[in-house]
């Protein structure tokens, strides 16, 4: 955790961001501070996993330049639907998780349509409980709160849409081989690029509101993200080219909102050919971990609700998101990878 006045830890990270030479006595003279406050800041920002190089006579300087979250930017690339349905963006130098801090608004007369971005989480969460590792300003996690009329009882497939949401905006910034795995994963190469979180809070008859949890690793180092324990890929290694984390951002908000309008209106029904044509998995031998057991079948793809659809033994059997994990079974052509 950050101990210093988090004003100082983000106003340094904004003057380093460039990735130059920047002097103790500038810092000190920027922040108002004297030098040994100036090292406080830069060893909390050391202890939060930020690499901090410093010269004797040319003073600190990050690893590599960073592009930091910015809500002007980020709106600049927000289309007209977006524009029409986003309330607020938010964004936090550090937060414990997007998710949980949209969650707390979610009592808040009128919050709608609220984006939450994290520059670091420090406690992010994934499906099924486990950490999504979030280090400094290399990733982006984005969550979405949005209240439903329909209920909890509505929203079955809603996942799917929004992992096809967020296909359709990488297909746009030019990333072509990407595929999903259900219920809410996206994949290139058979390496985990992001992942989904839906969060509800309400009653299942009644209004309720989401929080959409979206985690996608942009171009964190090797070293960042060792605590991974799957395969992964950064989307700047997967399009050979830098990206924008602000267009990025903007792009995901665009396609989360419009796929919501659409959700909303007709239900899972205008994803389903979307995730046939991205499925990784359709057609292949998987095992299913559930808490009372492992099942082994073919997946045969998903219904309109969007329940996986495992074939075994002559029969297709239907299984919903939840306590479930899915892997390949290994063979010649299937990936040896655990997702």
């Amino acid at each position: 955790m950050l101990k210093p006045e988090m004003n100082s830890v983000s106003t340094m990270m904004k003057i380093l961001a460039d990735g130059q030479f920047h002097s103790g006595t500038e810092l000190g003279q920027t922040l108002g501070c004297t030098r040994s406050a100036i090292w406080k800041v830069i060893d909390s920002l050391r202890a939060s996993g930020i690499e901090i190089y410093s010269v004797r006579g040319k003073g600190y300087r990050l690893s590599s330049q960073i592009e930091l979250l910015d809500s002007d930017k980020i709106y600049s690339h927000l289309d007209s639907i977006a524009k029409q349905h986003l309330q607020k963006i938010e964004i936090h130098f550090e937060l414990p998780s997007t998710n949980t801090h949209l969650l707390e608004t979610v009592g808040i007369s009128g919050s709608n349509g609220v984006v939450c971005l994290a520059e670091q989480q420090t406690t992010g969460r994934g499906r099924r409980g486990r950490t999504w590792v979030s280090p400094f300003g290399g990733n982006l996690y984005l969550s979405l709160l949005w209240r439903f009329a329909g209920g909890a009882v509505q929203l079955a497939g809603l996942s799917l849409a929004m992992a096809i949401a967020i296909t359709r905006a990488l297909h746009e910034l030019g990333l072509d081989s990407v595929a999903v795995k259900w219920p809410n994963d996206i994949l290139v190469s058979n390496q985990k690029l992001s992942g989904i979180l839906l969060e509800l809070a309400g009653e299942a008859s009644g209004p309720c509101s989401v929080v959409i949890g979206v985690g996608l690793n942009v171009q964190a180092s090797n070293t960042e993200m060792s605590a991974v324990d799957q395969p992964w890929i950064g989307l700047e290694s997967g399009l050979g080219r830098r990206v924008s984390r602000n267009e990025l951002a903007g792009r995901i908000i665009n396609h989360l909102l419009a796929a919501i309008q659409e959700f909303e209106l007709d239900g899972l029904t205008p994803f389903l050919e979307e995730w046939k044509a991205h499925d990784c998995y359709a057609g292949k031998e998987v095992m299913l971990h559930l808490p009372e057991g492992d099942i082994r079948g073919v997946v045969r793809g998903v219904d309109n609700t969007g329940a996986l659809l495992l074939a075994q033994a002559g029969e297709v059997r239907r299984f919903h998101s939840g306590e479930i994990s899915m892997r390949p079974v290994v063979g010649p052509d299937s990936p040896r990878v655990d997702l």
